[in-house]
């Protein structure tokens, strides 16, 4: 861990539990309730699904590009204005999509949550346990998205109940009054501790971020998540189809992925020791080469069905572990100084190649023949991420 920082840092209390709260609630209501939520949209508005989704979609790729810009205020000012301004936003924005009285105004909603996102999600709470925990920041990202895999397990319930007893349109109300209750007092108390200043940069890393970012390390680092967010997010989405296609019902296709899903929460509870055995460098290669293997075998393995359950589960397993590689690479290589202004550049094409992966599996798949032949070139493109991986050791000369 070259890059961790120095010091002591100040570690309030309150900001651990308060970051679990929010950001349970903030990815259970933002972004999970509306897979709940969209068929029941869909069928009172008459509007596509394909229009509503790609509203939704659009939204993430906003919150991608917004990061940048909310990276580097959280440098400076830290996460408190940020992340109380973005609850508000978010609250506001789910009303807006509640009104909606046409496609438009509901695609503009959804684009207003896109900003709110990118002020709420892990990106600020990232860079506050980074700036406050380092050097023992792994156990507290791990605690927070432990808590943040917990949302869909939350609200995803919580919404279809709420749509059974009442419109779709009246569950966003109610939803955009608990985000509102929960995460704007939860971020305007519990981040008021003063934000510490930015310790000095390792001693490999000369000059500023704008050096960093020409780097190539940071460049390969850039590339080598992007083909591995398209590729991890097109298989979450395409998993159920590729088993429907295989014969298997619906109900065993949703276990499949439940259990990856809870593969992914083991997955992260194990980060800690892999960043203890393996160097930033062979941890990003292996996990991401792990990724393309268990890729390839599920575009390969046609059963039995436990065999395939199996394999969904470890790769949801590598999933978790990805995760919290991306929150620590910027720190594991060039420090805590400009954690925020860095992860926003580094996450802003990753965060966008996965908000467009489940349209683009889904146009792929038809022309290439099914879901295995998809998977397949979902392998390869994991597998070239790996290779790229190689080019983003720590310490490499900064380019020109």
């Amino acid at each position: 861990m070259a890059a961790a920082g120095t010091g002591v840092r100040s570690r309030p209390r309150a900001v651990l539990p308060a970051l679990c709260l929010s950001q349970i609630t903030s990815w259970g209501i933002v972004y999970y309730a509306f897979l709940v939520l969209n068929p029941a949209i869909t069928a009172d508005t008459g509007w596509s699904a394909g229009a509503t989704t790609a509203a939704f979609s659009a939204a993430l790729v906003v919150s991608a590009v917004a990061g940048i810009y909310v990276g580097r205020v959280l440098d400076h000012r830290g996460p408190r204005t940020v992340m109380t301004t973005g609850s508000v936003l978010a609250s506001l924005s789910l009303l807006v999509i509640a009104a909606a009285p046409n496609l438009a105004v509901f695609s503009a909603g959804w684009l207003l949550a896109g900003a709110a996102m990118a002020a709420i999600l892990y990106q600020p709470a990232f860079a506050a346990l980074t700036r406050w925990w380092a050097p023992d920041h792994i156990r507290a990202l791990t605690i927070v998205t432990l808590a943040g895999g917990l949302a869909s397990t939350v609200f995803a319930p919580l919404a279809a109940i709420l749509a059974d007893h009442m419109s779709w349109r009246a569950t966003y109300v109610v939803l955009a009054g608990i985000l509102a209750a929960l995460t704007v007092p939860a971020h305007a108390v519990a981040l008021k501790a003063p934000w510490p200043s930015a310790p000095p940069s390792p001693p490999h890393v000369t000059g500023g971020h704008e050096d960093v970012v020409r780097s190539r390390a940071f460049r390969m680092l850039a590339v080598t998540f992007t083909l591995s967010a398209f590729a991890m997010y097109a298989v979450v989405i395409g998993l159920v189809p590729l088993l429907l296609e295989r014969g298997y019902s619906t109900t065993q296709a949703a276990w499949a992925l439940g259990l990856g899903g809870a593969g992914q929460t083991l997955g992260r509870t194990l980060y800690a020791a892999l960043a203890r055995h393996l160097g930033v460098t062979a941890r990003t290669v292996t996990l991401i080469a792990l990724g393309a293997l268990t890729t390839a075998a599920l575009a390969t393995v046609v059963g039995p069905y436990a065999l395939l359950v199996a394999v969904s589960v470890l790769a949801g397993v590598i999933r978790g572990n990805l995760t919290l590689l991306q929150a620590t690479a910027v720190t594991d290589r060039w420090g805590t100084t400009h954690y925020g202004r860095l992860s926003g550049l580094l996450g802003a094409p990753a965060h966008a190649a996965a908000a467009l992966a489940p349209f683009a599996g889904a146009v792929l798949a038809g022309p290439l023949g099914g879901y295995p032949a998809l998977f397949a070139l979902l392998a390869v493109l994991s597998a070239a991420a790996a290779a790229t991986a190689f080019g983003t050791r720590p310490g490499d000369r900064l380019s020109g």
